[in-house]
Order: C-alpha cells, then sequence, then structure tokens
C-alpha cells in the first residue's frame, strides 16, 4: 500500500511539473483568476464607457473620444 501511495504522489508531482512547464506559471496563475468575473453595469441603450488607447510610443495613453473624428483602426487579436 505504501509503495502505491509512494507511486501516485510521484504521478501527480510529474503531472503537476508537466502542467506548469507546458502551461508556464504565469499563465496558470491567469487562468485561475480568469474566472472571477462579475456582471457589469451597463444596460441596453446606455453609452459604450469610454476606453483608453496606448499610443505607439507605448506609454501616452489617449482617451478613445479623442479620436472619435479621425480615420481610427482597432486591433484586437492574440500574437502568440
Amino acid at each position: 500500500m505504501k509503495k502505491v501511495l509512494l507511486g501516485l504522489a510521484a504521478l501527480i508531482a510529474v503531472a503537476a511539473t508537466v502542467v506548469v512547464v507546458k502551461i508556464g506559471p504565469r499563465n496558470l496563475i491567469g487562468m485561475m483568476r480568469y474566472d472571477q468575473r462579475r456582471d457589469g453595469d451597463l444596460k441596453v441603450g446606455d453609452r459604450a464607457p469610454d476606453a483608453q488607447l496606448v499610443a505607439l510610443d507605448g506609454r501616452t495613453r489617449l482617451p478613445l473620444l479623442a479620436v472619435r473624428d479621425k480615420p481610427t483602426v482597432l486591433i484586437f487579436g492574440s500574437f502568440t
């Protein structure tokens, strides 16, 4: 019985190591935090909240309303 429990513990340790190495510790923490969502306050017909855009220099933040009258391209995607 002792050998079975020791083997099971070793198997669990190897599986956990594979998960952490394959997914990465940062992504694992992010996945655990992902489901901590809450319902929003917006209702149908409400104006969308102003979003902050990051300029090309990577530091300057610009409200989306500031570029409302200019052609603007928003790209949503994953670059991984």
